[in-house]
């Protein structure tokens, strides 16, 4: 599911052009300087940095509040519940032993030095009908596993997936982007999906692979000590516990206010419904694991499938379009998990919730940032300031190539959305489009794709995510995911101007 931020009919504010400039700049450097110098929690300085833009553009106060609070509600109503679906997915993986097999499978088959390459591939064919977000969630655990077990740096194999499945979301449909480039502009959806892969398969190992190991050297990251998908061992929680304290008791059990006294024994903190002596277990199959990560995948691509081979308004479509929405699509990966990874595989009912419950709180302050990130974003959007850069380059004489990419990096840079990017810069240049021959229309379409993915930075939800699930600090994220993000964009439209020549 992705968050279509547009910007309104009308601008927030009267504000001329310098002063709409100087409030984004301003409102970017105090998120900046309050994260890396004040020491500010980036959910309490995102906020902030969106009430001194607001100010600065001379926006009223409570239109600030309006627009900010709708940034959040639509970031946490799209992304936030991919977000927690996906942890849940994560947590089932990790207690059950699934992630574990799936890691040594790929560890036992694929080499040390090879291990950046799989991610890349494994992240560029799941993110085919992924959006980014939910490829996120779902990829992240593996990563966050194997950089553990082969002692392989994080993000020398966490920027090949990222770029994998980045380079999938901005250029290859049935992405949104892409599709609402294509439909602007009147391109032929065959010709841009055959294009964007040739595109795709280049950007993606000099963005992912060769870019990821030389810039592991300079980001040392660690992972989260509270996101590692490690295996808990109730033999080493076989210490007096406290009821609501979230550990496990002797029998395996995660503790809860319920379990109070075992009437049976009188045990303080012992579980009322699980009988002494530890439950039959056994690690779920690998095909369970793995089809617990590729069922939300198949879904989704079936809905894609259908989209473009079944007829709008047919039973099959509207069963597809519902069955393959991100969010429902989770919540079958989840439920498929709950039975296959869970009861199958010995676990209680109450330890399958607790794992479910306890896969939450590590989240929480992931999904407020990244909701904070998405209220900035609003502001910025409401402010004009997409308008202010998709005005600038009306009318400049430009090659239409360059022309969209110069206003889709504009736009990026300024709101920090891909898609209001994309949209904007595939509206100006639409006139354009009808001068040009078919497969250059598809080109122009990349182009634009191209050209939504430059710089993500502090006004991207995107990186605000990838912040908080590799553990970076601001500094390590722009250094690794932003530059990667760039790399990926003028990777990608050098390869769309070298195909310009050819076609």
């Amino acid at each position: 599911m992705v968050t279509l931020l547009a910007a309104p009919a009308e601008p927030l504010t009267n504000a001329g052009d310098t002063q709409l400039v100087l409030a984004a700049l301003l409102g970017i450097a105090a998120v900046v300087l309050l994260i890396a110098w004040g020491k500010v929690h980036p959910f309490l300085a995102l906020i902030l940095g969106a009430a001194v833009l607001g100010v600065v553009a001379a926006v009223p106060v409570d239109k600030i509040v309006t627009s900010f609070s709708g940034g959040v509600g639509s970031t946490v109503g799209g992304v936030g519940l991919l977000i927690a679906l996906g942890a849940m997915i994560g947590g089932l993986l990790a207690e059950s032993g699934g992630a574990d097999g799936i890691v040594e499978r790929v560890v036992g088959r694929v080499s040390g030095t090879a291990l950046p390459w799989a991610m890349a591939g494994v992240a560029a064919l799941i993110g085919l009908p992924l959006f980014f977000e939910v490829g996120v969630v779902l990829l992240v655990p593996i990563v966050l596993l194997v950089s553990l077990r082969v002692n392989i740096p994080l993000i020398k194999i966490g920027i090949p997936a990222l770029a994998g499945l980045s380079v999938l979301h901005g250029l290859v449909p049935p992405h949104p982007g892409p599709l609402v480039a294509i439909d602007a502009l009147g391109a032929n959806l065959g010709q841009t999906l055959a294009l964007g892969l040739l595109v795709a398969i280049p950007t993606v190992i000099i963005a992912g692979p060769v870019f990821g190991n030389f810039i592991a050297r300079y980001v040392p990251a660690t992972a989260p000590a509270a996101l590692l998908p490690t295996r808990r061992d109730a033999a080493d929680d076989l210490s007096p516990t406290r009821p609501g304290d979230g550990r496990l008791d002797a029998d395996g059990d995660l503790v809860t206010e319920d379990d109070l006294v075992n009437p049976g024994t009188g045990r303080p903190g012992g579980a009322i419904d699980e009988p002494a002596g530890r439950r039959s277990r056994r690690s779920p199959a690998l095909w369970a694991a793995v089809v617990t990560v590729l069922l939300p995948v198949v879904l989704m691509l079936l809905r894609a499938i259908g989209e473009l081979m079944l007829g709008e308004g047919t039973a099959g479509r509207k069963a597809l379009d519902i069955v393959g929405t991100p969010i429902i699509a989770l919540l079958a990966g989840v439920i498929f998990a709950m039975i296959f990874l869970g009861y199958r595989s010995g676990f209680s009912r109450t330890q399958v919730s607790g794992f479910l419950g306890g896969s939450l709180p590590p989240i929480a302050g992931i999904l407020l940032i990244v909701a904070a990130g998405g209220g900035f974003k609003q502001v910025l959007v409401d402010a004009g300031v997409g308008n202010l850069v998709a005005d600038a380059a009306d009318g400049a004489n430009l090659s239409p190539l360059l022309l969209g990419w110069l206003v889709a990096v504009g736009i990026r840079v300024a709101t920090g959305s891909a898609t209001v990017a994309t949209i904007t810069a595939a509206g100006i240049v639409a006139p354009l489009a009808a001068t040009l021959q078919g497969p250059e229309v598809a080109l122009l379409a990349l182009a634009i794709g191209c050209g939504s993915l430059f710089f993500s930075h502090v006004n991207d939800a995107g990186f605000w995510l990838v912040k908080e699930y590799f553990g970076l600090t601001v500094g390590q994220t722009i250094k690794s995911w932003s530059v990667m993000e760039t790399i990926i964009s003028v990777v990608g439209f050098l390869g769309v101007l070298l195909l310009d020549v050819f076609v």
